[in-house]
């Protein structure tokens, strides 16, 4: 089966790769159909643009589309910045952590409770074929830390292991991440379903 995995963030897809392979799928990306345009994200939740991404390029591309939509849920931010979380304050990482460092400062609190959000849907024939959210849960780092993963990874301390995400290692990550688990989800799926695979 070839499978689009609808997303151009070179981190994202080193992640998802290494997520499903050895499965019986041929991996494109949205470089191989950089004719197609973006479609807006107006969902209200993660689940809403993953599901809106999924369909919106197995229609454009008559493949089976894998799309996720993930971010980071501050809860002394309210949530922030969530949904938003790529395009939030720009696409300059070292921004956004001073930022966060800034607006948690002006609520008068050094750090917070955090959580990664990763929902993964998979579109083709017009429906959804499958879909799951997962979590990790952490708090904001005083620091950025570490160098591995991308993204908010450096801000973002995992208690159980005593690191950041871009401290640990990529197969580590793979076990604990939000993304990590909804991809694993979606490799156990399909390979519980090989006669789906062979038909798409």
């Amino acid at each position: 089966m070839t499978l689009l995995v609808a997303t151009t963030n070179q981190g994202k897809l080193r992640e998802i790769a290494g997520i499903l392979e050895g499965l019986p799928v041929d991996l494109v990306t949205l470089r191989q159909y950089p004719d197609i345009a973006e479609p807006e994200e107006t969902g209200q939740t993660f689940g809403e643009n993953a599901r809106l991404k999924a369909l919106y390029y197995a229609r454009h591309t008559g493949l089976p589309s894998v799309a996720d939509d993930s971010g980071l849920e501050i809860a002394a931010l309210d949530g922030a910045p969530g949904v938003h979380s790529a395009r939030w304050h720009g696409s300059d990482y070292a921004h956004k952590f001073r930022m966060i460092h800034e607006l948690l400062a002006a609520r008068s609190v050094t750090g917070s409770p955090a959580r990664f959000v990763c929902h993964v849907a998979l579109a083709s024939d017009g429906r959804i074929e499958y879909e799951t959210e997962q979590e990790v849960c952490g708090e904001i780092a005083a620091v950025p830390r570490g160098t591995h993963g991308f993204g908010y990874d450096p801000i973002f301390y995992y208690a159980p292991l005593g690191r950041t995400l871009a401290e640990i290692e990529p197969h580590e990550k793979a076990a604990i991440s939000h993304r990590g688990k909804a991809f694993g989800a979606l490799r156990a799926h399909l390979s519980a379903h090989p006669v789906w695979l062979r038909s798409s």
